[in-house]
């Protein structure tokens, strides 16, 4: 039995990505439940642990398997290669999710680069509204909201989830393709809200308008 072939198994039976922390503590804790282990993995380190698991990578790749393992943002997992997802694809036959149209990619996109980022700004930059398109991310999960902005109006903050970065394979926002640039380019924002003023003799104070009201929200009638 070797570390590799260990972790291995453990891959394999896992329900879930697997970081090399959660490998050691699973290793670990066998062994403090009184389970038999070889000595050689007694004191087992991360650092062993992400060595073991690039050479399963490469082994994989060199053999020319039908799986593949691959570092997701929340740890390792085993997959399928995609030359074969469209056979793979049929032990599944649920329906299939409708691609996000092009104006809904914009706003992801939008989004995924100046995140955490208001809908008002996401419209300047569109220069449409997006409250179906955003309505749509959110409901397709890769997308949330993530708070509200400390300006006039408090209005909701937006920003992508675990599910966009495992959708798309990211481990993390920095391995969006020219994300120094796009971050850094100069875009549209929107016009701060006026502020409304009071009436001649009112004793209501001035206020910068109402607080934007979650996606879904019953408003006032």
């Amino acid at each position: 039995m070797t570390l590799p072939k260990l972790i291995e198994a453990l891959l394999f039976s896992a329900q879930k990505p697997l970081s090399a922390k959660e490998i050691v503590d699973v290793i670990k804790r066998s062994r403090e439940a009184g389970d038999f282990l070889p000595t050689e993995f007694a004191n087992v380190k991360e650092a062993e642990v992400a060595a073991a698991l690039e050479q399963l990578k490469a082994e994989y790749i060199g053999q020319q398997h039908a799986f593949q393992l691959v570092e997701k943002a929340q740890g390792w997992q085993l997959v399928s290669d995609p030359a074969y997802a469209q056979w793979v694809r049929r032990l599944f036959p649920g329906p299939k999710p409708a691609r996000l149209t092009p104006p809904a990619l914009e706003t992801l996109a939008i989004i995924a680069y100046r995140q955490p980022i208001t809908r008002a700004d996401v419209e300047a930059v569109r220069g449409v509204n997006i409250d179906g398109v955003l309505q749509t991310l959110m409901e397709r999960g890769l997308v949330k909201i993530a708070g509200r902005a400390e300006i006039p109006g408090r209005p909701l903050l937006y920003e992508t989830t675990q599910f966009f970065l495992d959708h798309f394979g990211l481990r993390s926002l920095d391995e969006l393709p020219n994300v120094e640039e796009l971050r850094a380019r100069h875009l549209p924002v929107a016009s701060p809200a006026p502020a409304a003023v009071a009436g001649p003799g009112s004793s209501t104070p001035a206020t910068t308008g109402g607080v934007e009201a979650e996606p879904g929200s019953p408003t006032p009638d």
